[in-house]
């Protein structure tokens, strides 16, 4: 599933990034790399941008890099993203 599918609330775990070239790197230059806990904060009302903390920080993140972002479920807290 990729990170756009997700609600509120979850925890996930980086799984692949997919894309390529400049996006790619923005993306992992972000701190979003494989293995990285990530928890959504927040959604826009029409799903645009996302709020997420990663590594101890927050950041938004475009729908349109989101798809591009593969990840599986990892619990239901928020300290592990921290």
């Amino acid at each position: 599933m990729t990170l756009n599918e997700f609600a509120p609330g979850a925890m996930l775990e980086i799984t692949k990034l997919t894309g390529s070239g400049a996006v790619k790197r923005r993306i992992m230059d972000m701190g979003l790399t494989r293995g990285t806990r990530l928890y959504i904060r927040k959604v826009a009302p029409l799903g645009d941008p996302l709020e997420l903390t990663a590594r101890g920080y927050e950041l938004s993140l475009r729908k349109a890099d989101a798809v591009m972002i593969e990840v599986r479920d990892a619990g239901s807290t928020q300290e592990a993203a921290a």
